[in-house]
């Protein structure tokens, strides 16, 4: 019988601008943290297509997209929300300013469990925030409060990674496993090229 379990808690959101994407490197830029965070889920957009020949389904055509990762968060503060949606915000003042704008790529991090007590540390690797939807309601005599909901849509890279071969969306380390230093696994953005195994 499998191994059965559920994943189950979500901690640890941070992000890093993406500053190179070449067929020849890929890099990025420091680390920040973007807010608490509530619940993250991923769709992804793809297609399996069945072709005909000599009267039968012969082949499978599959087709894969973009993920669309749907983060639900405390507020995110003004400094850190202009950065990571393209849009202006003035130190001196505090002013956060909404306009036309073309955000960068970015890497987000963030790390689950699962119910048996394993934590998976996930590094998506390029993908663009768009502007967070957010709820203000009047303050009542309850305790509701509302935080903010933001869309990361995550793409492959274009540089290809030595270990694989190939682009990348992500990558997850089970910890449980106890094959990877994860020490510092969010101090900088991780690979498949820089996710190693321990020395014996």
């Amino acid at each position: 019988m499998p191994q059965i379990y559920e994943y189950r808690g979500v901690e640890g959101l941070v992000a890093a601008p993406v500053t190179v994407d070449t067929t020849e490197s890929f890099t990025t830029g420091e680390v920040i943290e973007l807010a608490g965070v509530s619940e993250i889920g991923k769709a992804t957009d793809s297609t399996n297509e069945s072709h005909y020949y000599d009267n039968k389904a012969a082949i499978v055509i599959t087709s894969e997209g973009a993920d669309e990762i749907t983060v639900n968060t405390s507020a995110i503060p003004l400094d850190i929300l202009a950065q990571i949606t393209g849009q202006y915000y003035d130190e001196t003042t505090g002013m956060f300013v909404e306009q036309e704008s073309t955000p960068g790529y970015w890497a987000l991090g963030y790390q689950t469990k699962d119910t048996n007590g394993n934590v998976y540390y996930v590094w998506r690797l390029k993908g663009r925030f768009n502007k967070p939807d957010q709820t203000n309601a009047t303050e009542d005599d309850g305790t509701d409060a509302n935080g903010q909901e933001i869309t990361y849509t995550g793409v492959s890279t274009i540089h290809k990674f030595t270990k694989t071969g190939k682009s990348a969306k992500a990558v997850t380390v089970n910890t449980g496993l106890d094959l990877v230093d994860t020490t510092d696994f969010f101090a900088t953005v991780q690979t498949p090229d820089t996710v190693t195994p321990k020395t014996p």
